[in-house]
């Protein structure tokens, strides 16, 4: 099952973290304020089911709400979701091939929309 945390970071600020059942798929910068973690939800839920991929380590680029794939520097991919400001909202971890990549953002894709959302803050 898919699922959204909040959860406590370090200094009183807070992280979102997106589950497959409990492995991380992706999860975000600390945020100051819980409300500021759930706006940030609530943005993925909306912008995310839609938003287009762009392949940075292909050279492509993107503006708006998009996924980007790129390639680390030992020749791993991993994803960013950035939002309208270009602020990145998300990231991933580590893949080893790209089409594990393009898993990582189809899930987040089909079910951040109707994923709960536990606080465990």
């Amino acid at each position: 099952m898919h699922k959204y945390k909040i959860v406590a970071a370090k200094n009183g600020e807070f992280r979102v973290q997106f589950l497959y059942n409990s492995e991380i798929m992706v999860w975000s910068e600390n945020y100051k304020s819980k409300s500021s973690a759930t706006n940030c939800i609530e943005s993925l839920k909306k912008n995310a089911p839609g938003a287009p991929v762009v392949d940075m380590s292909k050279g492509e680029d993107g503006k708006g709400y998009r996924f980007e794939i790129d390639k680390s520097k030992d020749g791993q991919f991993y994803v960013r979701f950035r939002a309208s400001n270009n602020e990145i909202m998300v990231r991933s971890e580590l893949y080893k091939s790209k089409s594990s990549a393009k898993n990582c953002i189809k899930s987040v894709q089909e079910r951040s929309k109707g994923a709960p959302v536990l606080d465990e803050a």
